[in-house]
C-alpha cells in the first residue's frame, strides 16, 4: 500500500471509527477482567453464604418431612439449633481444646527444633536446613503465606459475612431464586431454573457427604492418636476432620502437626501416626466418598487438583477450599448449558436425515 493510500485510510471516518469502536471493546473487556479478578473474593464469600445456607435449608427440609411444620418454623429451629449445637459443643469441650491449642502452639517451636537437629545429623538434612533456613526462602516462603492467607475483611469478618448471608439466603431463597431468574431473557428463564435446581441439587448432596466424611475422619482420628498415646489427640483430630474438607491437600496439613508432635516422644511413634493418616485417608477416599456421593456427578481427581492449584494460586486458602464446589458448579453448567443442548442437535439433526431419507426411499 502507498503512502498516499495510508493517509487516506487515516483519513477515511470509517476507519477511524472502526479503530475506536476496536479501542472501545478492548477497553470494555479489560475493565470486565479487572472487575471479575477484584470481586472474585467477594463471589467465594457468596458461594460460601450459599453452602452453609444449603446446610440450614437441608435441615429444615428433613424436619419439615418429619413434622409437615410451615418453612418459616423449620427453617428457624434449623438456624437457631445449629447455632446453639455449636456453641454448647464449643462450651463442653472448649476448655479442653483451648489449652491443647495453647500447648500446641508451645510445642510446635520445640519439635521445630527437635526435627532440625534430627535432620543436621547427615549431610542431606544439613543441606536441607541450610535451603530451608536461607534468606531468599524466608522471603519467598512469607510472601507465599501472605498471599495464601489474604482474606476479603479479616478471618472474623470474613466469618461475620458468610454466616449472616446463609442465614439471609435461608430466609427467603426462593426471593433470590427469583430474582436471578428474571435477569435471564423470558424465553431462557424456565431452563434458568431447571439449571438452577439442578446446582442446587449436586452441591447439597456433595455437602451432605462431605460432612459425614469429615465426622468420620474426626472419629477415626481421634481414636487412632489415644490408642497410639499421642498428646493432643482431640485437638490434632478436630484438625484432622475441619482439613479433609479440602481434597488432596487437607490430609496433608492435618498430618503436618500430627507428626511433629509424635516426634517429640519417638520416631517410631511418628512413623506410627503416619500410617494411621494414610489408612484413614485411604479409607476415606476409597470407601466413605464413594459411599455417601455415589449419586453425584463424577468429578475426575485430576480435575480437581487442577481447580485447587488454579484457585489457590488465584486467591489463596478461600479458593483451595471451595475449589471442589466451584468444580460441581463448573460441571454442572457445561452439561446443562452445552451438552445436553449440543447432543440434542444433533439427535435433530440425525433425525431429520432419517425422514428425509424416509420420503426418498418412498
Amino acid at each position: 500500500m502507498s503512502n498516499t493510500e495510508s493517509t487516506e485510510n487515516q483519513s477515511n471516518p470509517s476507519f477511524q471509527k472502526k479503530v475506536w469502536i476496536t479501542a472501545a471493546i478492548v477497553a470494555f473487556v479489560v475493565t470486565i477482567l479487572w472487575l471479575l479478578k477484584a470481586t472474585f473474593s467477594v463471589f467465594l464469600l457468596v458461594l460460601s453464604g450459599a453452602l452453609i445456607a444449603l446446610f440450614f435449608t437441608g435441615v429444615s427440609n428433613m424436619i419439615e418431612r418429619k413434622t409437615d411444620w410451615k418453612y418459616g418454623i423449620c427453617i428457624s429451629i434449623s438456624i437457631i439449633g445449629t447455632l446453639l449445637i455449636t456453641a454448647g459443643l464449643f462450651w463442653l469441650i472448649g476448655a479442653k481444646v483451648q489449652s491443647q491449642i495453647s500447648e500446641l502452639i508451645e510445642t510446635i517451636p520445640m519439635t521445630l527444633e527437635n526435627a532440625k537437629e534430627n535432620l543436621n545429623e547427615n549431610v542431606l538434612g544439613e543441606k536441607i536446613v541450610e535451603k530451608i533456613e536461607s534468606k531468599n526462602a524466608m522471603n519467598k516462603a512469607e510472601g507465599f503465606a501472605g498471599r495464601f492467607f489474604k482474606s476479603t475483611f479479616g478471618v472474623f469478618g470474613d466469618i461475620y459475612v458468610i454466616l449472616f448471608i446463609g442465614i439471609f439466603f435461608s430466609i427467603s431463597p426462593k426471593t433470590y431464586v427469583k430474582g436471578m431468574v428474571s435477569l435471564v431473557p423470558v424465553k431462557g428463564q424456565d431452563k434458568a431454573r431447571e439449571v438452577l435446581d439442578k446446582l442446587g441439587e449436586q452441591l447439597r448432596k456433595w455437602l451432605k457427604g462431605k460432612l459425614f466424611a469429615m465426622f468420620v475422619v474426626f472419629v477415626m482420628t481421634a481414636i487412632g492418636l489415644t490408642i497410639l498415646g499421642v498428646p493432643l489427640a482431640l485437638v490434632l483430630a478436630i484438625l484432622a476432620g475441619l482439613l479433609s474438607f479440602i481434597p488432596n491437600f487437607g490430609p496433608i496439613l492435618a498430618l503436618l502437626p500430627a507428626v511433629l508432635i509424635a516426634m517429640m516422644q519417638s520416631p517410631q511413634t511418628a512413623a506410627l501416626v503416619v500410617g494411621l493418616y494414610v489408612l484413614i485417608q485411604f479409607i476415606e477416599s476409597n470407601f466413605i466418598t464413594p459411599l455417601v456421593q455415589k449419586k453425584l456427578l463424577d468429578m475426575p481427581p485430576a480435575l480437581i487438583i487442577i481447580a485447587q492449584l488454579v484457585m489457590g494460586v488465584l486467591t489463596g486458602a478461600w479458593g483451595l477450599i471451595l475449589a471442589t464446589p466451584l468444580t460441581v458448579i463448573i460441571i454442572v453448567l457445561v452439561q446443562e448449558l452445552y451438552i445436553e443442548k449440543r447432543e440434542g442437535d444433533e439427535s435433530d439433526d440425525e433425525s431429520e436425515g432419517t425422514d428425509s431419507a424416509s420420503v426418498s426411499h418412498a
